[in-house]
């Protein structure tokens, strides 16, 4: 098969790296790409928003498969422009993935099938959100209404901080907006993972991410600075539990207005005294949650995505090794606010690049010879091992085998299990 995988991130990479292992992949192209994925697929440049430009290099290069790895792109509409010409495409259509494209959708989908989930109200000014969470108290959750690269969400322990968050948003600090607030839930927050065909479900794994920049989750939230697979706290009983009550009834009722969702639900869960209530729902594979996925799924991550994409997800089944996986992301000082670009990183090429580690680029470039980090998060070190302790040794040997003295890391990756 001819492959193309859309977008440039470390989750791209991941995916590149567990595609490229299956006997099905004949040829592989990643757009737009970064230096780290040239090791394992070709990288196109490609303009992965446009229809257009999308549908005219699948024809040109005789795709038979595409997979959307960014939401921006599923956001766009790209997904339905492909399918509409005969295209084989793994993600949702631009309807379906108001899922994440839109809190307020996703808010009235739990509604309609009862999901649980935070209580919430919208607003589309300022003065009103203000009053509301001057109304409610803190703690408090503030969000964009919108895709916001992983940034806008803020939990607010002061109204205070609530009100800033509102003004920020307000004053277009993530484009035209409007706000979601909700209620502030108490628990442990982990990520699971389900392949839906538009009918069927099946889950593919579960993760932990770490959204705050510093050790022992202090400071700002960020796309996330590392994960681990799987979760212990998502035991079988209680994803037996959110299939029931959250994603099967979510699928039900998206297929009910002939939305119907295919592709991958990330529903990220928080989760207290046995329950779990649904944060929010994203439509691809989580950054840096796919890392630790694709670690432990290899190959057969294009078997489980073709099924996906063929609605054939009755007979796809998983095969779990008894594994753990854990990433660390490296960033860029001063992330997620402003930092320096195009900074060498050194000691790449000495890495190791096994079945049991794996240094995903993220975002970075070459410039004469030399790898520049040219993002926020930058590179995630990923290990791998029959314990989660084996897998945090190899993650973060990988780490400190690394030359970047305008990079850091988070050093607590995985604390709660371990």
């Amino acid at each position: 098969m001819n492959i193309l995988i859309l977008g440039s991130g470390g989750r791209e990479h991941a995916l590149a790296w567990a595609i490229r292992q299956n006997p099905k992949c004949d040829r592989l192209i990643v757009a737009p790409g970064n230096v780290g994925i040239a090791g394992v697929a070709e990288c196109a440049d490609l303009d992965v928003l446009s229809r257009a430009d999308v549908l005219e290099f699948a024809q040109e290069n005789a795709i038979d498969f595409v997979v959307i790895g960014p939401e921006a792109p599923l956001a766009s509409g790209v997904s339905d422009a492909l399918r509409s010409a005969g295209f084989l495409v793994f993600g949702p259509s631009q309807a379906a993935a108001q899922l994440e494209a839109s809190k307020t959708f996703t808010k009235e989908i739990c509604d309609a099938c009862e999901a649980p989930t935070a209580g919430w109200a919208r607003f589309a000014d300022a003065a009103s959100a203000r009053d509301h969470i001057t109304a409610q108290g803190a703690p408090i959750v503030v969000k964009a209404d919108g895709l916001a690269a992983g940034k806008g969400v803020t939990v607010a322990e002061t109204v205070e901080q609530a009100h800033a968050a509102v003004d920020a948003i307000f004053d277009g600090e993530f484009g035209d907006m409007s706000v979601v607030i909700e209620e502030f839930m108490e628990g442990e927050e982990a990520s699971f993972f389900v392949l839906s065909d538009g009918t069927g479900c099946l889950p593919i794994g579960t993760a932990q991410d770490h959204k705050r920049v510093g050790d022992g989750d202090t400071g700002p939230n960020t796309g996330g600075m590392g994960a681990y697979s799987p979760a212990p706290v998502l035991t079988d009983d209680l994803q037996a539990q959110v299939m029931e009550r959250i994603i099967r009834p979510t699928v039900a009722e998206m297929a009910r207005r002939s939305t119907p969702f295919q592709g991958v639900l990330y529903a990220g869960l928080m989760i207290r005294d046995g329950q779990a209530r649904l944060v929010e729902y994203n439509v691809r594979f989580g950054d840096p949650e796919c890392q630790v996925l694709m670690m432990r799924l290899g190959a057969q991550a294009l078997d489980l995505l073709l099924a996906c994409a063929e609605g054939r997800l009755a007979e796809a089944a998983v095969t779990w090794a008894d594994d753990h996986a854990l990433t660390v992301v490296l960033a860029a000082e001063g992330y997620p606010g402003s930092y320096r670009k195009n900074t060498p990183i050194n000691g790449l090429n000495a890495l190791p690049e096994t079945g049991f580690e794996m240094t995903f680029h993220a975002g970075t470039a070459e410039k004469d010879g030399t790898v520049v980090a040219t993002g926020g998060r930058v590179l995630a070190c990923t290990g791998r091992g029959a314990t989660l302790a084996e897998a945090h040794q190899r993650a973060y040997a990988l780490v400190d085998a690394i030359d970047w003295p305008q990079g850091f890391c988070r050093r607590d990756i995985g604390w709660r299990a371990l």
